[in-house]
């Protein structure tokens, strides 16, 4: 399927994402060889960007459209599992579930990427759309729309940058020279991480999620799995699809969070070996998305020295704006 957008519009797009990776700030990446900053946030240059710059002004959103947010490896993986079963309860019965032969990438399309390749437009009504771009830069249709929908999830820093950096160090190819945890991890403390700085990623969103309540859905991931039923129930209220009495009496609730535990998602088949392509230069493996998805398991591999700076960092960025991240377990 092709991209909706007139000539004009791809060639307009493609000229300007020739001249803005020439001229943007750069750095080294993890996961690629260089990012570059645009508006304050790094992106890899390649036709992700793209796709930002193409939703920025030309994707047009529908009231009914529902985005999930987040940084890299914050929990998206799991929501969109989650979210994808909570909004099509009604339509598969759980033995033969889309989720049980689609990984959740599939399910909801990573619309950054997803733009440049297929014709948004032809998404059906309501589009479950996901986003890694922070909120100043998600489509202004969107963020100014009264009804649109968005729900992000965030994660403790310490546990979101063990898990980015095992992550990257799967992805980066291997003719590059290698990345050390010591050097990304001063890099992310420096606010530079792919999609980041991620301080101002999350406070971006949970700014936004105070100023318009009923428009956005701020969860942390260290919540949720304390208690997934609640955090579904309270997904499926603010999406307006809230479950009946008679669907929690039959345990609907419970077969969901069953249907997309971390357990039950790593054993299929389709998690195990199969692929995604969020562009032609962009292929990864479904099993990359899972790890361990526990809460404070970055005490296994960073440093106390590690752990008080990457403390510090997040004392001073939150100090002041009434957020605290979700409990990583005292370590």
């Amino acid at each position: 399927m092709a991209p909706s957008f007139p000539q004009d519009v791809n060639e307009e797009i493609n000229k300007q994402f020739e001249e803005l990776i020439q001229t943007l700030p750069s750095h080294k990446g993890s996961a690629v060889p260089t990012l570059i900053n645009y508006k304050g946030f790094w992106y890899p240059p390649i036709s992700v960007f793209k796709g930002v710059l193409l939703m920025q002004d030309h994707f047009k959103a529908r009231p009914t459209d529902i985005f999930l947010c987040s940084a890299l490896k914050s929990g998206t993986t799991w929501l969109k599992a989650i979210m994808f079963s909570t909004m099509n309860r009604s339509e598969y019965d759980f033995a033969n579930h889309p989720l049980l032969t689609t990984g959740p990438h599939d399910c909801i399309p990573y619309l950054d990427a997803y733009i440049t390749e297929h014709d948004v437009e032809a998404l059906p009504s309501p589009r479950l759309l996901s986003s890694h771009s922070a909120y100043s830069l998600i489509p202004k249709s969107a963020r100014e729309s009264p009804d649109c929908k968005i729900v992000y999830i965030c994660r403790n820093p310490k546990d979101v940058f063990v898990s980015h950096y095992l992550f990257a160090m799967k992805l980066r190819p291997p003719m590059l020279p290698p990345v050390s945890m010591e050097e990304a991890f001063d890099w992310f403390c420096n606010g530079v991480c792919e999609y980041g700085p991620y301080f101002e990623h999350v406070l971006g969103y949970w700014k936004a999620s105070l100023e318009f309540p009923q428009k956005i859905l701020f969860l942390k991931y260290e919540e949720m799995k304390k208690d997934p039923v609640k955090h579904v129930k309270q997904l499926a209220e603010f999406l307006g699809k809230p479950f009946s009495a008679e669907e929690e009496k039959e345990g609907v609730v419970e077969e969901i969070v069953k249907l997309c535990s971390f357990e039950n998602l790593t054993s299929l088949e389709v998690n195990k070996t199969g692929k995604l392509a969020f562009v032609p230069e962009l292929i990864i493996g479904n099993d990359n998305f899972f790890r361990k998805g526990q809460v404070g398991d970055s005490k296994n591999h960073l440093t106390p020295e590690m752990i008080e700076r990457l403390d510090k960092v997040t004392e001073e960025k939150l100090k002041g704006t009434g957020f605290a991240f979700g409990e990583s377990k005292k370590y």
